[in-house]
């Protein structure tokens, strides 16, 4: 658990209006989706576009190498619970088989916007595709995506992961958390090694796994795995 994390959210953040994606920033995301139901049970699938943030600080998490902050923010009228989505998020970046496996990062959440590196949101599938759109990405209420400084989670997804995954919920959420903030850290989408391997954390898991096994994580065994490069970002 996140120190902190049980602090009331008060900071309110305007994604309808977010930074202009430099020309040379690739945005990395997917151009392709199947398309979000009108309706889903046990979630909206549109918000107001306004969002809260996280009070608190986790620890810093990792041995060595820059600090790179991060802020956690839901969708006003999602139905979920800020704290709880930041430590989930918590959760996964601090785990020693995230990016903080590498020896050569560290990561801690932090409260003030002026102070962090990125934000990751939790946003509804309409509120998500209108982010996404900002840097041309097209993901059809389907997918979540990352700019420069934003990675924006589908509350869809969060709450219902991809059919045929082959894994738990759990295992997805930590993917999608793992597979977005690897792009901000500059990592770009790879493929299937072949059957039956695990997946590449930075596969496009959410399409299908190709053969693979679902994997959540850029380093298994204590060593960073990794597939081919695709021609994708």
């Amino acid at each position: 658990m996140a120190v902190g994390a049980t602090a009331a959210a008060v900071t309110v953040l305007r994604p309808d209006a977010p930074p202009a994606v430099p020309p040379a920033a690739a945005p990395t995301g997917y151009g392709r989706g199947a398309g979000e139901p009108e309706a889903a049970a046990g979630y909206p699938t549109g918000g107001p576009g306004r969002f809260t943030a996280a009070n608190g600080r986790s620890p810093v998490r990792g041995h060595d190498g820059p600090l790179r902050r991060y802020r956690v923010a839901v969708e006003e009228g999602s139905g979920q619970d800020v704290d709880a989505f930041a430590a989930a998020v918590d959760e996964v970046l601090g785990d020693p088989r995230s990016w903080i496996g590498s020896g050569e990062l560290r990561v801690q959440r932090v409260p003030e916007a002026v102070g962090a590196d990125f934000t990751v949101f939790l946003a509804t599938p309409a509120t998500s595709e209108r982010m996404c759109a900002v840097g041309g990405l097209r993901t059809e209420r389907y997918t979540s995506c990352r700019l420069p400084g934003q990675v924006i989670i589908n509350l869809a997804r969060w709450m219902e992961a991809v059919p045929d995954y082959g894994a738990p919920l759990e295992t997805y959420r930590a993917y999608v958390v793992n597979h977005e903030v690897g792009h901000e850290f500059g990592e770009r989408h790879q493929a299937c090694p072949g059957p039956g391997e695990p997946a590449p954390v930075m596969q496009q898991q959410t399409y299908g796994l190709d053969g693979c096994v679902a994997n959540a994580w850029p380093y298994v065994g204590g060593s960073r795995y990794e597939g081919a490069p695709t021609d994708g970002v």
